[in-house]
């Protein structure tokens, strides 16, 4: 995917922006009519003011910007948002504030990063059983 459509909702977004040319990520910015705060343990929808057009095979995943996270507690609160090829919404950020102190959210502060990824989306094929691997069936720890 080489472009990707961006519309503005609303006349004060900011487009999503990549700050060096080894970013993977783009910068989401918030697109706010009054600033909001985020108090302790709170959850708060946070709109971007755009909607894209993602190609199909393709999906945008919504990521913490580290510097939110580490150093404010503030994440995604579903941990990874995942954007669909087919949605034309709004792109909105529900940011969880993990930490004791309330955090503030300005009108165009950048609040997520966003990574387009093309994506597999093979037939589903049940089966009664699954080829045998040296690890089997051992999970959580069982590698050590």
């Amino acid at each position: 995917m080489e472009k990707l459509k961006v519309m503005r909702i609303k006349p004060t977004a900011r487009l999503p922006e990549r700050k060096t040319a080894g970013s993977v990520g783009f910068d989401l910015s918030a697109c706010l009519e009054a600033e909001i705060s985020i108090q302790p343990g709170e959850t708060h929808k946070v709109g971007s003011g755009l909607a894209i057009a993602l190609e199909p095979g393709y999906a945008a995943f919504i990521y913490a910007r580290s510097g939110l996270g580490i150093n404010h507690g503030i994440a995604p609160a579903n941990c990874v948002g995942v954007i669909d090829s087919d949605y034309r919404g709004e792109v909105i950020v529900g940011l969880k504030n993990s930490s004791n102190t309330p955090y503030t959210i300005k009108n165009g502060d950048r609040i997520a990063q966003m990574v387009i990824a093309k994506c597999e989306l093979p037939d589903v094929i049940p089966c009664e059983n699954l080829e045998e691997t040296a690890r089997g069936a051992g999970g959580f720890g069982s590698t050590g």
